[in-house]
């Protein structure tokens, strides 16, 4: 897009929840606009109003899901909704993606493309130029604003065009592949259980990602010395064991909840303890208590 006459590009990062699998580094990405000297925009969904809006997107999507519970094509059309009203604010008439058709079978075959630029409203605003002489012309190809000719045509899963167009203009770059924590049906089997908390937060999602999960996420286990150390400065309850073993983060709903998992988290403590533990410690916040 730099090398299109009078063309002056502006990069958007969006922050996810669940990550975007090689795309997850934001320092990357700033670094990578440092380089370039290129105005970077973080939008941020892990926060506020956004995030409740992405959790509802991913409880309810309009479109299908993938293996797991990943809604792909709910997620990118959301995304681009969010960056036509920067678009807006900064007098952005095109919004451009690095998709290629039919690199990715749920939301990059050709439908797919069609109905996120129609969810997203911007029907002839949205330019993917590594396939855009396969696609229909959008109106800055038309008015002669891009330049067609210097677009692309790739198509498929193979990445040997990009990877020679990194080579070119000295991009770095990760392996390819990979995706988001919602492909992950592992993942996701722990995530099912509290996505229909209305208070659920970001931090809880980050959780997910620590220690062993029990009784729907109210009980997590360390599974060593760095994610005990973790979950001990967590907010909650948490149950330390004398002797070496998994400390335990719990989250009760109420007081006689509280009691009944403190003793399902000594139960699990000592069965996933490698030696027998004499008692415990309950740290509540910031207190200390035998």
């Amino acid at each position: 897009m730099q090398e299109q006459k009078n063309i002056i590009a502006e990069a958007v990062f969006f922050i996810l929840p669940f990550g975007a699998g090689c795309c997850a580094d934001r320092f990357c990405v700033f670094r990578f606009c440092q380089k370039e000297n290129i105005k970077l925009h973080i939008i941020d969904f892990t926060k506020g109003r956004l995030f409740k809006e992405y959790i509802e997107l991913i409880n309810k999507p309009k479109f299908s899901r993938g293996t797991a519970l990943n809604p792909c094509i709910d997620c990118h059309a959301f995304m681009l909704k969010k960056a036509k009203i920067l678009a807006d604010k900064i007098k952005a008439g095109i919004l451009v993606t690095g998709e290629v058709l039919n690199e990715r079978p749920l939301s990059q075959n050709k439908r797919a493309l069609f109905v996120v630029e129609n969810e997203s409203k911007l029907k002839g605003q949205l330019l993917r130029p590594l396939s855009a002489k396969l696609l229909e012309e959008t109106d800055a190809e038309k008015q002669g604003i891009i330049d067609r000719n210097k677009l692309f045509d790739i198509i498929g899963r193979n990445r040997k065009k990009q990877i020679e167009l990194a080579k070119k203009y000295k991009i770095d770059f990760p392996t390819p592949g990979g995706g988001c924590l919602l492909c992950e049906k592992l993942y996701c089997e722990k995530l099912k259980p509290i996505l229909n908390n209305k208070n659920i937060s970001y931090k809880d999602i980050m959780l997910l990602s620590i220690g062993r999960h029990f009784y729907s996420s109210k009980i997590i286990l360390g599974k060593n010395k760095q994610e005990n150390l973790l979950l001990e400065k967590e907010q909650g309850i948490k149950l330390v064991p004398k002797e070496p073993g998994p400390s335990a983060l719990i989250k009760a709903d109420n007081k006689q909840d509280e009691t009944n998992l403190i003793e399902q988290a000594k139960q699990l403590i000592r069965k996933y303890a490698k030696k027998e533990i004499s008692g415990f410690y309950i740290l509540n916040n910031t207190n200390l208590n035998k």
